[in-house]
């Protein structure tokens, strides 16, 4: 082999295919988290990007659950000052609401749409999206996926 032959195979990628059924499922407790970190962690996660093997195009991520949603915090005045909107898609019926009331209304939609709001706007990230399940108790239901516990 020549010189310039072994260079070229020392700067292969290796890029993976989808193996069948090796999903993992992770359980994470989201009492006294913030908000915008616990959701950096779970996309990491649920896109793949904590293991070895990450390859961009293949879904390789893990399944996530994330109980306790209601005690989840944000720091400074966000609570008040950060405002979820939504269309009804009448004219003039934008509907704005501040994160602490949707706190107390819905425990599970911030942190799902921080989640999404960092993922990539693809089909495999809606794909990626289907194995998050956001949980306001303490009791998920879950246990035939043998979740393993972990600390963020």
């Amino acid at each position: 082999m020549t010189a310039k032959k072994e260079k070229a195979m020392l700067h292969e990628t290796l890029l993976l295919k989808k193996e069948p059924s090796d999903v993992n499922w992770i359980l994470i407790d989201a009492e006294g988290k913030t908000l915008g970190r616990l959701a950096a962690e779970v996309t990491k996660i649920l896109r793949g990007k904590h293991r070895p093997t990450f390859t961009p195009g293949v879904d390789l991520g893990d399944g996530v659950i994330i109980i306790n949603a209601e005690k989840v915090y944000t720091t400074g005045n966000k609570g008040a000052q950060k405002i979820y909107r939504r269309h009804t898609g009448y004219l003039g019926n934008m509907r704005e609401v501040p994160l602490n009331v949707v706190l107390a209304r819905d425990p599970q939609r911030p942190i799902t749409q921080a989640v999404k709001g960092m993922m990539p706007k693809t089909r495999l990230s809606n794909a990626q999206l289907r194995r998050l399940r956001v949980i306001a108790g303490s009791e998920h239901g879950m246990e035939a996926q043998k979740p393993i516990q972990v600390n963020i």
